[in-house]
């Protein structure tokens, strides 16, 4: 597979990562972007501006939080719209995932 096939993935799932981690309790901007690099490679410089989109689009919420160690950070949870988006693309995934696995284990 050839590195940009491997980025169109990364950038088509990224909403669901996302989601996925923001589903297990509020994070901040830094925190979701070294989950995202450790999991499937994509950085700081593609969170923010899917961030800003999905709080734009009322999925995500945010509160500004001061912090001892240095400027103030954003927290972001998931709103009731964000949670019914994350279920649907998960069960989209699944659903998706499963279909392209059998392809696959069909072949020789």
């Amino acid at each position: 597979m050839t590195d940009s096939i491997q980025v169109q993935l990364r950038k088509g799932a990224l909403d669901l990562c996302v989601l996925a981690v923001l589903s297990r309790g509020e994070s901040y901007g830094y925190e979701i972007a070294s989950q995202l690099v450790a999991a499937v490679g994509m950085g700081e410089g593609t969170i923010y501006p899917l961030m800003r989109r999905m709080q734009n689009d009322g999925l995500v919420a945010t509160r500004i939080v001061e912090s001892s160690n240095g400027p103030p950070r954003k927290y972001y949870r998931l709103t009731t719209l964000g949670q019914q988006a994350f279920d649907a693309h998960r069960r989209d995934w699944r659903s998706l995932a499963g279909a392209i696995d059998k392809l696959l284990e069909d072949l020789p």
